[in-house]
């Protein structure tokens, strides 16, 4: 089980994310990123505006790096104890 935060995931604040895989890891930080954004969470809303943004720009070569990066940083992650 690996532990990442909102931070560590390029988010904007402290909330621990625990996970087995990078993909359900994604999927945390994506839900939690959706309900802090209807509660309108300015840091939040500002970070995932940016995200958007880079997101809008990439080719899907692109966006398979990004994906294969997010992998190799979080199988480096340490597991948690």
């Amino acid at each position: 089980m690996k532990k990442m935060t909102c931070k560590q995931l390029h988010g904007a604040c402290d909330m621990e994310f625990h996970s087995e895989t990078a993909e359900e890891m994604m999927e945390q930080s994506k839900a939690h990123g959706m309900e802090m954004a209807q509660k309108g969470d300015e840091s939040h809303l500002k970070v995932m505006g940016e995200m958007r943004s880079k997101m809008e720009g990439m080719s899907e070569e692109d966006m398979m790096k990004w994906q294969a990066d997010f992998k190799a940083e979080f199988d480096a992650v340490a597991d948690d104890e």
